[in-house]
């Protein structure tokens, strides 16, 4: 049932992930066409400018160099000139310069701010040359339009609100991701402890029952061990989804315990290292059931992928607040891509399992902990090393 379910979670999980790169991708292209389609925009508005400054450019000439005798061309000139309001425009003759939609200069500065507007101007547009009588010549200096400029900026503007939008989105999904995450733990461990609790009463009651007929037996003593050590496993399970208590305690003693459980029920074809850059205690806050747990998990993946044959080393070392746990393997190793994906419930390389005991691994460690794990690194055929690091209590 259990399994049947995570592979239901794991094709929902990769259903969403291509929803969100396709969703990326949409968005992507709308921003694309949004920004070709404005600067199309920006460049037909800037040849209409364009346009427009040589026919103002016309207008000044006829109008400071022209007798013009007709009033209504007289009054059309004018209105040309005037009718300017957004593009800024300055004519230089003669070292007179008059300026329209122009900040004015300060007062006792308007040689040096005129002086500063022709450069930029003309760095922006090559300047509008008139052919005046006695061979004068009169230059035109212009700039974008306020309203041009804004257009200019428009694709970035689009694209930031484009990409805020995508941001939110993405964090909307792995939220929704996490709940579901979460409602898959708690209720897959909330339901294993549950069913785990009437099967090892039972046993418990059985194993009293063998140790009152049999006091000599010591397989009766090592039952009565396992048959604890399921109790504790569901109680572990029970744990999950509810804030667990933490106590102060000596990180090295917990490490040996969970080795030591391990190792007496594994071939003596693994080798099993533990080393640490000092023998004084760590102490460290922890839920002694849940993080023996973390390592045991660990272990227990170390030994499948070396077949049962190899070595597993952990090493530990305390820098300044937080202590560092390695643990090493000589096994198959992973793939770069493989990095994360483990921690991913439902995520399995093995025919049996559910894929869930490194996502509690990474829960418990990260949420219950405040610490981290990860791969720290892997290669192929040579072993995968793993990392937890925690805060220490002094």
């Amino acid at each position: 049932m259990g399994l049947r379910i995570m592979k239901k979670y794991n094709n929902l999980y990769q259903s969403k992930q291509r929803i969100k790169i396709v969703f990326v991708l949409v968005a992507l292209l709308i921003a694309v066409i949004s920004i070709l389609y404005t600067n199309q925009l920006a460049n037909a508005l800037a040849n209409e400018e364009k346009n427009k400054i040589q026919l103002w450019a016309e207008a000044m000439k006829l109008m400071s160099f022209t007798d013009i005798e007709d009033t209504a061309v007289s009054d059309l000139v004018f209105k040309i000139i005037i009718g300017n309001e957004n593009i800024p425009v300055i004519s230089y003759f003669n070292g007179m310069t008059q300026s329209r939609n122009v900040k004015p200069a300060p007062p006792g500065q308007e040689e040096e701010h005129y002086a500063r507007l022709i450069a930029r101007f003309s760095e922006r547009h090559e300047p509008i040359v008139l052919q005046l009588p006695d061979d004068e010549q009169m230059l035109i200096f212009y700039d974008e339009s306020l309203l041009l400029r804004r257009l200019y900026y428009l694709p970035y503007v689009l694209l930031s609100v484009m990409l805020g939008f995508v941001l939110v989105a993405l964090f909307a999904l792995r939220s929704a991701k996490r709940s579901e995450q979460n409602q898959v733990w708690v209720g897959l461990s909330k339901e294993t402890a549950h069913q785990l609790g009437t099967p090892i009463s039972s046993l418990l009651a059985w194993s009293e029952l063998l140790k009152a007929k049999y006091p000599d037996d010591n397989l009766i003593v090592e039952m009565g061990n396992d048959i604890n050590r399921l109790r504790i496993i569901a109680e572990r399970f029970s744990k999950i989804g509810s804030a667990p208590d933490l106590d102060i305690v000596d990180l090295h003693e917990v490490l040996k315990n969970a080795i030591q459980y391990v190792n007496k029920r594994t071939s003596d074809k693994v080798e099993m290292i533990y080393n640490a850059s000092s023998k004084e205690p760590i102490f460290v806050a922890l839920n002694t059931q849940l993080f023996e747990w973390v390592i045991e998990n660990i272990y227990k993946n170390a030994i499948d992928a070396m077949d049962g044959v190899g070595q597993i080393e952990l090493n530990v070392e305390k820098k300044a607040r937080e202590v560092i746990i390695d643990i090493s393997d000589t096994g198959k190793g992973l793939e770069k891509k493989q990095f994360k994906a483990i921690f991913t419930p439902g995520y399995t390389t093995k025919s049996r399992g559910w894929g869930l005991g490194l996502s509690l691994a990474k829960r418990i460690v990260e949420e219950y902990h405040k610490g981290k794990i990860f791969v720290k690194q892997s290669e192929l055929n040579r072993g995968t090393t793993f990392r937890i690091v925690l805060k220490t209590q002094g």
